[in-house]
Parts: C-alpha cells; sequence; structure tokens
C-alpha cells in the first residue's frame, strides 16, 4: 500500500488504515487511531464548484461520493447517519450519466465557491469552472443556474458593498516594530518594511506602531505633519481604555447589512495613506542607547494589546494580521521577559523547571489571554524575533500558535532568512490575489461508532455538537498539517468488513477576501483484532510523526527524562504487541517490514532537539516545537531523522546511513535536518578547495561535483519556509558539530576496535546497534516494571535491614497473591532471584530506606499498581520498635540502550 499515492488524492495520512471494531483492541495498538491532514494542500485536480454545497438535514456532512443516490426520485441519502436527502431544483437533470463533480468516485476533495468572490476585485470571477456535469448534449447541469447566480446576484452584492461604505472587506495588516533595535537591524527592517508596503494591494488596510519604553501608534490620515500618540508601555490598558484614548468611535453595525471593516485614521487603505506610512517608517528612528549594565527598555506587551484595540476599533470582522518585529526581551509592562538589569540573566530550562524565575508564570499567563482574545477576534499575530538573545518565544508562544500565526527566529534583520520568509508571506498567487487564507474553521464528520478525542497543531477547539468537531484557526497555509486523533465508541459494535467514513470540512476565506468551502471524504474498512489488513495498514512514518506531537505535549507537563521513559514504554510495548519472536529469546526477534523502521524513528526522536532540550535555549525549544506541530509528515520525519545525501567521484548522488561511517575525506556530504542544510566537505576536499583545484580548468570533473552540491542545498533552502540556515564546514572544523551531533556514534572513543583514519564520536550516547538490542532483549521477555517503596522508620540499627526486607517482601508477596518464600542473603543483597519477586539494594544509614521490588506483570500486581496509585497505604506494623509504612511513590521504567 502506498501511503504517499492515498495522500496525493486525499491530502491525509492514517497512522492505521485500518480500524479494529472495538475500543479495547484499537487500545492495544499503542499507536493512537490518528489521521494527518493538509487542510489545504496542493493537489494535481481540484474541482472549484462555483455554487453551494448541498448539505445533509441531520448531521450536516456534505455531499460526496459515498453517498447514495436514487436518481429517479432524486433523493440522496447521507452515509454518516443514513438521512434521505432531496436534490433542490438546480440538480433536475441529474442522473446515471450527468452526475456533479462532488459525487464523482474519483473526487474524494472537491472546493466550494461560497456566496460572492470577494469585495476586493468584484469583476475578478472565474470564467471556467472546473466542474463540468458532462451530458450528451453537452450543457451543464447547474450552469445556467451559477452563471446567473454570479451575474446578478454577486455583482449586487458587491456594488452594494462598496457603495454603501466606501469599502468592503479587506486584510489589515498592522506592523508593530521595536524601536529599542540597534541602528543597523532598524535600518535592514524599514527597508524591508517599505518594500512590503510597495507591494501590498492598494485596497489593504495598514496600521504602524513602534514601542520601547513607550508605544507609539502612528495616525496614517493626518496630512499636515507627522502624528504620533503615545501611550504608558508600563500600563495594561483594556481595549475600550485604548479606543477611548485614541478617540475611535466604532458604529454598531446595521442589521440585515453586510460587515465592513471601519475605517479611522489609525488603520487606512493603501490608496489612501501610502505617502504617510513610507514616510512614517523611514523617519522611525533608534531609541537612546540604555545606561551601562541594562538592557534596552521593551513594552512588547503593552504593544501588542494596542494593536488588539486598534483592529477592534476598526470592527475587522476578519483577515487582520499583527506582525512584531523586536530583536530583544520585554524588560517593562505586561509580559515582562526579564529585568532590565544584566546582571539577573534571562531564564534557562533549569529555571523553568525548578520555579526559579521571576516573570515566566505571570508573562504566559498574559499571553495566555491575549491567545484567547486573538482566537475569538480571528486575529492573528505573528513573530519575528531577529536576536542572538532570547526574545520570549517561549512565553508568547500561546498567543502565536493558537492563532496559527507565523514565527521565526534569526540572528538579523539583514539575515536572508528574514528577507525571504517576510517576503514568501506576502507573496500573490497566480491571479494576483495576497497567498493568504484567513478565518479558517475546520469541522469533522464522523460515523457514529467513531469519535474525535482532540486535535494537536495550530489551531483552538470551539464546540461540539451533534457528534461533529469544530476547530479554528486564524490563517492557514498550503503546507499547514493538523494531526486528529480519534477513539472508538462503546455504543454500538462495527461489524469487521463495513465501511466507516469521516469528513473533513474546511471553510476558509481565500485571499480575494471571498469564502471557499473544501470538502473531503475518506472510506476505510473495519476489521477484527488480529486481521492481517491491521498490520498492512500501519503508516510507520505517520506514526512516527504522531508520536513526535504526543512527546512534545509530554514536554509541557514532565521533564525530559520522563518523557524519553514515556517512548521507552510505548516502543517496547508496541514492539512486544507487533514482533515475530520466541518468548525469552532475543535473538528471534523480527519485525516485518510495515514496522521495521519505526524504533529507529524512536531511537533518533528520543535524541532530537524536541527531547533533548541540552544545548538549546528555550526560545530555540519553543520554536522547534512549534513548526513540528505543524509540518506535513515528510517535513516532520525531516526534523526527527535528517537526510544524508553522499556527493563523490565514485557515481551519481545518492543517499547513505546517518552514521558516523558515512563521513569520509574524500567526499561530500549534504545533511539535511530541516531548520539546518550542513554541507561537509572531507578533509581532502578541503585540501583541494585551498589549492583552488576547483578554479583550474584541468579539474572540472571536481568544480562540478561542488557545484552539484551547491545547487542541492539551494533547491532545498529555497522550498522551506522558514528558511533554513545553510552551514558549510570541513571535516574536524568546530561546525562539523552540526552534523556529528545527529549521526549514529556506532564508533565511539570508547570502541574497542576502530579502524585506522576513522572518524569517531565523542560522545556517551548509545549507539542505534545497542539501542535495538536492548529493545529486543526488552520486547521477548515479560513486561517488567518496578515499585519504590519509602520506609519511614524510627531509630533502627543497621543489624535490623534484613529484618525490614523481609517484612516488606512478605507484605508484597500477601498483596500480589504470590507464593511466600524465605529469602535467602542474594534477595536483599540485590543479586537476581529466581523469586518472582526481587529486592533491590538498600540504604544501610539512618533516615528513609529506597529499594526497588521488580516483578513480573501479573493481574494481581497490576491492581496493586493501580491500588497503590491513589496513595492508600499498604501495611503498617512494628518490628522491634521500628515503625514503618509500605508506601507506593512512583512505577519505574528503565531506560532503552541503559541511558
Amino acid at each position: 500500500m502506498d501511503f504517499v499515492e492515498l495522500e496525493a488524492i486525499e491530502g491525509l495520512r492514517w497512522s492505521w488504515n485500518s480500524w479494529p471494531v472495538s475500543r479495547t483492541e484499537s487500545n492495544d495498538l499503542i499507536i493512537p487511531l490518528s489521521i494527518m491532514q493538509t487542510p489545504l494542500m496542493k493537489f494535481n485536480e481540484l474541482p472549484l464548484l462555483s455554487y453551494d454545497p448541498l448539505i445533509c438535514s441531520r448531521c450536516g456532512s456534505v455531499l460526496n461520493p459515498y453517498a447514495r443516490v436514487d436518481y429517479p426520485s432524486r433523493i440522496w441519502i447521507c452515509p454518516f447517519c443514513y438521512q434521505k436527502n432531496s436534490f433542490p431544483r438546480s440538480y433536475a437533470e441529474i442522473g446515471e450519466n450527468n452526475i456533479p463533480a462532488e459525487l464523482f468516485p474519483t473526487y474524494s476533495t472537491v472546493e466550494y465557491q461560497l456566496g460572492h468572490q470577494g469585495l476586493m476585485t468584484p469583476t475578478r470571477m472565474n470564467s471556467n469552472p472546473v466542474h463540468n456535469w458532462g451530458t450528451s448534449n453537452g450543457s451543464g447541469l447547474a450552469k445556467s443556474n451559477s452563471s446567473s447566480f454570479s451575474s446578478s446576484s454577486l455583482s449586487s452584492l458587491d456594488q452594494r458593498g462598496l457603495t454603501e461604505r466606501g469599502m468592503g472587506i479587506w486584510p489589515v495588516f498592522v506592523f508593530v516594530v521595536d524601536g529599542s533595535s540597534s541602528e543597523d537591524e532598524l535600518q535592514a527592517l524599514k527597508n524591508e518594511l517599505l518594500l512590503i508596503v510597495a507591494q501590498l494591494p492598494e485596497n489593504a488596510m495598514v496600521g504602524l506602531i513602534v514601542f520601547d519604553s513607550m508605544v507609539r501608534v502612528y495616525d496614517l490620515g493626518f496630512t499636515e505633519c507627522s502624528r504620533v500618540v503615545v501611550l504608558h508601555g508600563e500600563r495594561k490598558p483594556s481595549s475600550s481604555q485604548i479606543i477611548e484614548f485614541l478617540g475611535i468611535n466604532p458604529t454598531r453595525q446595521q442589521l440585515g447589512k453586510p460587515q465592513n471593516t471601519q475605517k479611522h485614521n489609525f488603520i487606512l487603505p493603501i490608496s489612501e495613506c501610502e505617502f504617510n506610512i513610507t514616510t512614517a517608517i523611514e523617519d522611525i528612528r533608534h531609541s537612546p542607547p540604555p545606561s551601562s549594565g541594562h538592557r534596552p527598555p521593551r513594552c512588547t506587551g503593552a504593544a501588542i494589546l494596542v494593536a488588539i484595540a486598534l483592529l477592534e476599533g476598526s470592527l475587522v470582522p476578519t483577515g487582520s494580521r499583527i506582525m512584531v518585529f523586536t530583536s530583544g526581551p520585554a524588560t517593562i509592562g505586561p509580559g515582562t521577559i526579564v529585568s532590565q538589569d544584566l546582571n539577573q540573566s534571562i531564564r534557562t530550562h533549569r529555571d523553568i523547571n525548578t520555579g526559579n524565575t521571576v516573570f515566566y508564570k505571570k508573562s504566559s499567563d498574559f499571553y495566555k489571554q491575549i491567545s484567547e482574545k486573538l482566537s475569538d477576534l480571528s486575529m492573528v499575530l505573528d513573530l519575528f524575533a531577529c536576536s542572538l538573545d532570547q526574545i520570549g518565544v517561549t512565553e508568547i508562544r500561546p498567543a502565536v500558535e493558537r492563532s496559527g500565526g507565523f514565527v521565526m527566529l534569526s540572528e538579523s534583520f539583514e539575515s536572508d532568512q528574514f528577507k525571504k520568509c517576510l517576503r514568501h508571506i506576502f507573496s500573490r498567487d497566480e491571479d494576483g490575489f495576497l497567498n493568504m487564507c484567513f478565518d479558517v474553521t475546520i469541522e469533522i464528520i464522523t460515523t457514529k461508532d467513531v469519535k474525535v478525542s482532540g486535535a494537536i497543531g495550530p489551531c483552538v477547539s470551539t464546540r461540539k455538537q451533534n457528534g461533529s468537531n469544530i476547530w479554528k484557526l486564524g490563517t492557514i497555509t498550503d503546507k499547514t498539517c493538523i494531526t486528529f486523533l480519534f477513539e472508538i465508541t462503546q455504543e454500538q459494535k462495527a461489524q469487521p468488513g463495513t465501511a466507516f467514513f469521516i469528513q473533513f470540512i474546511t471553510k476558509y476565506r481565500h485571499g480575494n477576501m471571498g469564502f471557499r468551502k473544501r470538502v473531503t471524504s475518506a472510506a476505510r474498512r473495519w476489521v477484527s483484532g488480529g486481521a492481517p489488513e491491521i498490520a498492512a495498514g500501519f503508516d510507520q512514518e505517520t506514526a512516527a510523526a504522531v508520536m513526535a506531537r504526543l512527546a512534545v505535549r509530554e514536554t509541557e507537563r514532565n521533564f525530559p527524562r520522563e518523557v524519553v521513559r514515556w517512548l521507552d514504554k510505548e516502543l517496547i510495548r508496541f514492539a512486544g504487541k507487533f514482533g515475530d519472536y520466541i518468548p525469552e529469546d532475543p535473538g528471534s526477534f523480527r519485525l516485518s517490514a510495515n514496522f521495521s523502521l519505526y524504533p529507529q524513528f524512536m531511537y533518533h526522536l528520543r535524541r532530537s532537539q524536541f527531547i533533548d532540550v541540552f544545548n538549546s535555549s528555550p526560545d530555540e525549544t519553543a520554536f522547534f516545537q512549534m513548526m513540528l506541530n505543524r509540518e506535513s509528515v515528510i517535513g516532520s520525519l525531516i526534523m526527527i531523522q535528517p537526510t544524508l545525501t553522499r556527493f563523490s567521484f565514485d557515481g551519481p548522488p545518492g543517499p547513505v546511513l546517518l552514521d558516523i561511517g558515512s563521513v569520509s575525506p574524500d567526499v561530500i556530504l549534504l545533511f539535511d535536518s530541516y531548520f539546518y542544510v550542513v554541507i561537509h566537505y572531507g578533509s581532502k576536499i578541503g585540501q583541494w578547495m585551498k589549492m583552488g583545484y576547483d578554479k583550474d580548468p584541468g579539474h572540472e570533473n571536481f568544480r562540478r561535483l561542488l557545484e552539484a552540491v551547491e545547487i542541492e542545498a539551494a533547491q532545498l533552502a529555497a522550498e522551506r519556509i522558514p528558511v533554513p540556515k545553510v552551514v558549510r564546514c570541513e571535516q574536524h572544523s568546530s561546525q562539523a558539530r552540526f552534523l556529528l551531533a545527529k549521526l549514529n556514534p556506532s564508533v565511539t572513543h570508547k570502541s574497542s576496535y576502530v579502524v585506522d583514519g576513522a572518524e569517531v564520536v565523542l560522545t556517551d550516547d548509545v549507539s542505534l546497534e545497542v539501542f535495538i538490542e536492548h529493545l529486543q532483549e526488552l520486547a521477548v521477555q515479560g513486561r517488567c516494571c518496578a515499585l519504590r517503596i519509602m520506609w519511614i522508620h524510627v531509630g533502627f540499627v543497621k543489624s535490623e535491614n534484613s529484618m525490614l526486607i523481609g517484612e516488606m517482601y512478605k507484605c508484597l508477596c500477601h498483596a500480589s497473591g504470590q507464593t511466600e518464600r524465605e529469602p535467602d542473603r542474594s534477595f536483599w543483597s540485590g543479586g537476581l532471584e529466581p523469586l518472582n519477586l526481587i529486592g533491590g539494594p538498600i540504604q544501610d544509614s539512618y533516615g528513609p530506606i529506597y529499594a526497588y521490588f521488580y516483578y513480573k506483570s501479573t493481574r494481581e500486581t497490576k491492581h496493586v499498581v493501580r491500588f497503590h496509585q491513589s496513595g492508600f497505604i499498604l501495611q503498617r506494623g512494628a518490628v522491634k520498635h521500628l515503625r514503618y509504612s509500605l508506601v507506593l511513590l512512583g512505577e519505574y521504567q528503565p531506560y532503552l540502550g541503559g541511558i
């Protein structure tokens, strides 16, 4: 089964392409039932229908190829709720040989143009709609209906919207600029903003805010001179107070009239303020430098509050973006990240984990409140952070991610990364509209046996009713991918072999500000729990991407080591479930082709920057995790397990193992980790370059080899947003660490046998081979876990330790239902014993004693674990003046590979 081809048809990747019929069987799969959807994925053939969809009167699903149609009676039966629905009069000529595009079996995805095309360019219509209901006489079934609607209703709507208000619904951009940036940085930023403003459509609306210790709002409608309203940066006013202070008087829209953007002097169309905003951007000046030993004053949070209030005062119904450009952390006002005193360093991962932060909790709560307002008002917050220091992405993350905004980390506004990203956002499509989408909602409709349990991505859940689920996004691109999690309901057990259906309805505002609705319908089969179709339908690439997103979600409430332990536990269960092996024989362990790569993905995920935060700042970790949560399966896999391509004289370029053994003096390696593209020159290649062989006409092949690598690297950087950083390094140089840190350390400084001249990695990490060996050993054994027991005691002597262990052993044997045996010396000394219950070493000192008891998992011991996780004290007693309590403190799982 080619899952990539299925994705090209549906825009969906399923972790399991065949689902078991019961919840118990689905839980046994370990990997959750999930679908990764790219809502606006580009298709080779996508019918664009210029009429409204037919909707089921009961469940709200849209007519699709899986609906049963009674052509003589002109009735279609919904495959989700089995409701009978009548076709309208516009479908009078429907028949078996004359069907609409939404019923074509090859069109699992169709897109509708709703209502009118938008008020930006009322004359721009789709003169050649994609849908074609072919008939014998060549006439379309609903062509006359749709064209008459376009010519009469649409034009009247457009003209009414333009003449009554003088303006329609247009995209709005509020630029929030950090005035505390250095002079060179500020000049580079101003140049890019001027370029963007010059390329914006004439009816796009803009506003400008500059902040340092104050918030300055530019009056773009005042023509006499440059007029700026200044607000204090340390205060936290409400939106109504800001609107009142700015003198904005929003008027309510009259009932029955279309909602339009209300104009005031702080937000105006480009056609009315191009000269003023250009002059205002050019006049932005660098704030005075701070005193020695202090950071520049920045009130980023207050500036964002003012930008939101401006948009609220404009009564903007949709299509608004707040774009923040900053080069440092907020030091004053709401959302402060760090104090101005340079003696106080900005928070680290350790500070956040230990709670040793002054502003983190308060600023995080502030931006969470902002995220709720942004989501309610369909506004988007974009963050462009160009600085060598942290700026507070970790705290601002909820506001950016929940609104669907874009975040970019770079070192400077002068970098190509920043310029390419900003220009890409304001690019236009083939029709000349901004390549943006606003006010997006995704509704999922399922059959009654399937329930949507959640979503992971840049979206917010809105409501649930009638079995449907709706998520909201402020904006979306054709590469945005969202993971939806599902579960099987207990109400009615489905029959194996029957089909179930899932429909994704994505409604969004196109770049021309007209509404569109894209409908994707998919079907799969129910199977019994042990059916071979389950294994055949497992997509290990999608499973790895889903588990990576779940692991990122776990990092929000657990320490990285606990997340790694959770991943190991799930992988051991997965290998034990789907591996073929003889019990207690690791050498017999095998995984079929559909599962063989999954452990390798988990190995690299454990070492990735999403889990292992060593050598990464909190801002970098937040940025990496945000990008993972919105990237497609292919992009996610590159982040988890980077690609490595070899260029040499021995043959054409080709992929090689992500292993230290692939490094060689006479080859060039192209390493792609999504965020970095590394061109690694072998030591010999580097020497030839220094000697100028690439410029010698007699070494044409060498020059072509170097050019081939550069061309491939440029293609990787051009196709990706945000643009990856390109690193060029030689073997044994300091920059080679970008490559060596991600390679499998099959040969380290501890290896007993190393070939002369071979590359060696200085690390304590286990190799992939050792990792797989440990996985095989644990998978073929019974499920083992351990109880950590604390004994609280008063005044005992060392000679009584053996009695304590013995009494503990009796308690556990009695509770777990195991046969009690007299433990010998090896029992309490930590040696392995042929008993089911094995005691670990204890601490011979005064104070609490910690001991580990390993046991094979049985039904009784599982009950004990659940029993004690509630905090219940198992037994209390006295042994020779000792008071002790047996309490379960936690469940222990060993690391794979001994880490």
